[in-house]
């Protein structure tokens, strides 16, 4: 089975850093945007097997682009993993009902992601 392709959308270069690394070392082929209409440009384009997708983005926010991701046809199947800091029950739940099919709040632990990853994945687990 080859590595999954992973999408991960964060406009802050260190958060990009912090989420695309320990996948890379885990054997995830890893792409990256900086911004909400990249990361709906790259879905299509390279057709990855989930997105991680921060929520305060660049020209679309992460809850616009999951929205988007989840009524489109060629998209739809993706599992998207919204990652951010606004961390209240609230916005939690106002992801889940756009769609996404995990929420993950910022500081997160390298253990969380990756589990998170390969549970949508099947890849590693």
């Amino acid at each position: 089975m080859s590595a999954p392709k992973i999408l991960v959308v964060d406009d802050s270069w260190t958060d990009l850093t912090l989420i695309a690394t320990p996948l890379r070392e885990s054997g995830f082929d890893v792409i990256t945007a900086v911004d909400g209409e990249e990361a709906l440009e790259k879905v299509l384009r390279e057709h990855p097997q989930c997105v991680l997708l921060d929520v305060v983005l660049p020209k679309q926010n992460g809850f616009q682009v999951c929205r988007r991701l989840k009524q489109m046809e060629q998209s739809r199947h993706i599992p998207v993993i919204l990652i951010s800091q606004k961390s209240t029950p609230l916005d939690k739940r106002w992801g889940l009902q756009q769609g996404a099919d995990m929420y993950i709040t910022k500081p997160f632990s390298r253990d969380e992601l990756l589990t998170s990853v390969r549970n949508l994945t099947g890849f590693g687990s």
